[in-house]
């Protein structure tokens, strides 16, 4: 478990992230916390967190999203990301940082897409990462005019990261 803000004097400081690796199959990534913080931080810097925000990374497997899945949202199978937003502060609290809320993240589902979208898992990784961030802050694809948006702010960050919109793609192939 490792937790960390932006250094002192590193441009706008992002949210403090934490990570929990849950699952011994991320061992297999070793870059993983690093490129989650990036994602995170270039989220961040697209769509303005509030200042001195907070949030959780879980990384685990598919028995441990499928049993959160089943219990949150009814869908007993596993997924590939999970976001559940923190509760809103009581009035007037002066919590620092401000918790948005937790992203889950399982392993062999994300592996499987990234391989089965000859996707780099690196580049994967960063999408759900910030997919569940966007959702955190109250962005949704329940309607297709929400998804486009989303989908496009999804896009617009991981080109500051250098990498392919998911979605640009998908309507290439197809």
């Amino acid at each position: 478990m490792t937790a960390q803000a932006a250094a002192p004097g590193s441009g706008p400081a992002g949210p403090t992230i934490e990570v929990v690796i849950d699952s011994p199959l991320w061992e297999r990534e070793p870059a993983t916390e690093a490129g989650l913080r990036r994602a995170l931080a270039a989220a961040a810097a697209v769509v303005s967190p509030p200042q001195e925000a907070e949030v959780a990374v879980l990384l685990t497997d598919d028995a441990a999203i499928r049993l959160l899945n089943r219990d949150w949202r009814g869908v007993d199978k596993p997924t590939n990301v999970l976001a559940f937003p923190a509760a809103a502060p009581p009035a007037g609290s002066l919590a620092s940082p401000l918790p948005i809320g937790d992203i889950v993240i399982a392993f062999e589902t994300m592996a499987r897409e990234a391989a089965a979208e000859a996707r780099p898992f690196a580049d994967h990784l960063a999408h759900l990462a910030i997919h569940g961030f966007l959702h955190l802050l109250g962005y949704d694809h329940q309607s297709d005019h929400d998804a486009e948006t989303m989908e496009g702010l999804e896009g617009k960050i991981l080109a500051r990261l250098g990498i392919a919109d998911p979605y640009a793609r998908q309507t290439i192939e197809a």
